[in-house]
């Protein structure tokens, strides 16, 4: 671009010294000769460049090139009227011929592709009618000034005819309209980088036709301009010449602040040269110069086309507006609103239960609340992934929808949790729990897959004048609902109230104040019990495992074990159990030494999710070294209530943890979760075998098979099995006859508190030599 514009550069200050040269008498044959060549020149190359192009860049090219091309040709008729006629005047009425460059330009113009920062998306129509109306503005405005600002003996028009007169100052109007035009589109609108450096050579363009088209309007009676004052025409045809081939301009985005300070200048910068007009046509109106008819025309010209652009800014700041409310009612559903199923989220749900509570407080209104979680829905992510979980949600929300009225909001708390605030027909809600179940057992299909999906739904009425808060409320219907589980799932509780002894107490808030960090879990009821895990061959007690019990006054007694263990883990608490038992199995170990007349194992239970987790392994070393316990005596069991989902990382810290001392067991094998992938990935000491898997007495065909291919394999591995659920004299004998060493079930013994334990008189069942060297 540099070289391009030394050219042109050098190209019209040689033809403008070749002017200066060739003498009055053929000076004006020789400008129009010369203005004709440099504008053909230029059309020329906006042509060329334009078949390079496509879109509006090729588009705004060729509109320049037709308006040169226009503009040449009026100057080849000056060329050739100069030939026959040289002492002719200057100025005619085929001098309209010279608008059709600013006329293509201006079409040009209003085409850039600008994109001027908008709070409110508008139509490019529409940008290009405000465009024009500013321009038309401040080119009124800045004519105004100039009319009562420059003296009358300015000009020399004295005789000449009134059309060529006006003909020739439409000319530098159209250049500064079209000048305006640019500057605007330079400074309030830059978010095109691709039209910049076009835009700012076409604007150097028009500055030059100005100057000349103005030189010409002020010098209209005295001749011909000279070769430097019409000068301006060439480098006018150059710069156009050079916009056309220019390059696109890549500029970084303007930060946040400036665009907002460009908008403001946007609105503005009009209205800067219609009120200092205002004010130099008020000064000089007082000073008792009254108004012409030019000034009288521009003014009420400038007032309409204020009250044009007050119009446009009123339909702005009105769809604004109306954009504005728009979005808050998007952000506000966003906020109060689940955004995988669309239904209430928990902020919502508190709120509208809030104040249905107030409504119940003050007027008596009925409150009913149902709480839903869905049953080992953990068991549909592991086995079909996460993303066909989230459309079973969706279509589990499509139907909780449908099962209650307008009225009653659903609302999802997070994960597989779900509740209905019924505050217009709270009688109904039993009823609509019972729907909800319903609708919900009905099996999903999805891509070909049957799913199936039950629920567990605590309800809860509050009685008049019971001082409830909503965050009490709603955990009434959750220790509700974990009744429902308790009661073998898929059903529906109503909470009762602690006073009749039901079980329905605030499990999770009683439980986390049980389990306060630094408190003692005993003093809220917790304890621990022990089964015996007894040697098959004699029935001699090898081991005890560690079991966690809790009684709470405010349930009605114990809580069941399935229950609380299952809040802990939904509430992350589960490793304060652990712990808790941990540390007390690890205590009781001397005293269980003195029951059983030797020092036996004890099994504790650690979630498996906890492996690779911090604080175990050091939960574990320092309840060895606190109560002085030989790490071999500790077998840890994992119990995997959830998949592991990084089975090496869990082996690795399985390993660790064998590292310390203790033996790793692997709990309920065979159900759930636990198969030969963890047999094969874990550490595993021991095998413990679920009791679905040991029923020899009542299927001695398969379970006997599947028992035996079980020994055979830990009998490869060198683990040791034990056999869970042994309730019957028989399935002990057959056990035996297997090749089982280890049992564990009612028939040795239930889980007993440390006072209670016994020696169990069992007698020693049938084996074999390969049986009394295993064990």
């Amino acid at each position: 671009m540099t070289a391009r514009l030394f050219v042109t550069l050098t190209l019209v200050l040689g033809s403008t010294a070749l002017g200066e040269l060739v003498g009055a008498g053929v000076w004006r044959l020789y400008d129009n000769a010369a203005q004709a060549a440099a504008g053909a020149a230029a059309a020329w190359v906006c042509f060329s460049a334009a078949g390079k192009r496509t879109g509006v860049p090729r588009r705004w090219r060729l509109v320049a090139g037709v308006g040169l091309i226009g503009w040449s040709a009026v100057r080849l008729w000056w060329f050739v009227q100069e030939v026959a006629d040289p002492g002719r005047p200057i100025g005619s009425v085929a001098d309209i011929g010279f608008l059709v460059l600013p006329a293509c330009m201006l079409v040009g113009l209003l085409n850039v592709p600008y994109a001027r920062p908008r709070p409110v998306p508008t139509s490019a129509r529409r940008d290009q009618i405000a465009l024009l109306i500013d321009s038309v503005l401040i080119t009124g405005s800045l004519l105004a000034l100039a009319w009562s600002v420059l003296p009358r003996d300015i000009v020399a028009w004295d005789g000449l005819d009134g059309v060529v007169v006006g003909m020739a100052a439409a000319y530098p109007i159209a250049d500064l309209l079209l000048l305006t035009m640019a500057v605007l589109l330079l400074i309030t609108r830059p978010g095109s980088p691709a039209g910049r450096q076009p835009l700012h050579l076409a604007g150097l363009a028009l500055a030059f036709f100005t100057v000349s088209d103005t030189l010409r309007l002020l010098r209209l009676g005295d001749g011909p301009l000279s070769p430097i004052e019409s000068a301006g025409y060439l480098l006018g045809c150059g710069f156009v010449a050079l916009a056309a081939v220019s390059d696109p301009t890549h500029r970084t985005a303007d930060p946040a602040t400036d665009v907002a300070e460009r908008d403001w200048l946007h609105l503005l910068l009009p209205y800067i040269p219609v009120t200092a007009t205002g004010v130099v046509i008020a000064l000089n109106t007082g000073a008792g110069h009254p108004l012409s008819p030019f000034e009288a025309y521009l003014g009420w010209l400038g007032l309409g086309l204020v009250v044009a652009r007050q119009m446009f800014t009123i339909v702005d700041n009105t769809v604004l507006l109306d954009r504005v409310s728009e979005g808050q009612q998007r952000l506000r559903h966003q906020a109060y609103h689940d955004p995988l199923t669309g239904l209430a989220n928990r902020a919502l749900f508190r709120e509208r239960l809030v104040l249905a509570l107030d409504a119940h407080r003050h007027r008596g209104k009925p409150l009913a609340v149902l709480f839903a979680d869905l049953d080992d829905f953990k068991l549909v992510n592991d086995s079909f992934g996460h993303a066909m979980g989230d459309r079973v949600l969706r279509a589990i929300a499509e139907r909780l929808q449908a099962c209650v009225s307008p009225d009653d909001l659903v609302a999802r708390l997070g994960g597989d949790e779900f509740a209905v605030v019924l505050d217009h027909r709270p009688a109904d809600a039993e009823p609509l729990g019972h729907r909800m179940l319903a609708a919900l057992r009905e099996p999903f299909l999805i891509d070909g897959h049957r799913i199936g999906v039950g629920a567990s739904i605590g309800l809860v009425v509050p009685e008049s004048g019971d001082p409830l808060s909503a965050d009490a409320l709603l955990r009434r219907a959750d220790a509700a609902m974990y009744s429902s589980k308790r009661r073998g799932k898929g059903a529906l509780a109503r909470y009762a109230g602690p006073a009749d002894g039901s079980p329905n107490a605030d499990l999770p808030h009683l439980l986390a104040q049980a389990l306060l960090p630094g408190g003692r879990p005993a003093a809220s009821g917790f304890e621990v019990y022990y089964q015996p895990i007894v040697r098959l061959a004699d029935g001699e007690t090898v081991a005890v495992e560690a079991l966690a019990r809790w009684t709470l006054p405010a349930a009605g007694g114990p809580v069941h074990p399935d229950v609380f263990v299952t809040v802990a883990e939904r509430t992350g608490q589960v490793a304060a159990i652990d712990d808790f038992v941990l540390d007390q199995a690890c205590a009781d170990a001397s005293r269980l030494a003195l029951v059983y007349g030797r020092p036996i194992d004890v099994h504790v239970n650690v979630s498996a999710a906890r492996l690779g987790q911090p604080g175990l392994e050091e939960a574990v070393r320092a309840a060895l070294a606190r109560h002085n316990l030989p790490p071999s005596r500790l077998i840890i069991e994992i119990t995997e209530t959830h998949r592991i989902g990084d089975l090496p990382a869990a082996a690795a810290a399985a390993t660790r943890l064998r590292a310390l001392g203790p033996r790793i067991a692997l709990d309920d094998f065979g159900s759930g979760f636990n198969a030969l992938a963890q047999l094969h990935s874990l550490p595993v000491d021991i095998v413990k075998l679920d009791s679905t898997l040991t029923d020899v007495d009542e299927a001695p065909e398969r379970a006997g098979a599947v028992c035996r291919s079980v020994l055979a394999i830990c009998d490869e591995l060198h683990i040791t099995v034990v056999a869970e659920g042994i309730e019957t004299v028989a399935r002990a004998s057959g056990l035996a006859e297997l090749g089982c060493p280890l049992g564990q079930g009612y028939l040795f013994g239930q889980p007993g508190p440390l006072h209670r334990l016994k020696p169990p008189a069992i007698p020693a069942q049938p084996g074999s030599a390969s049986l009394q060297q295993l064990t």
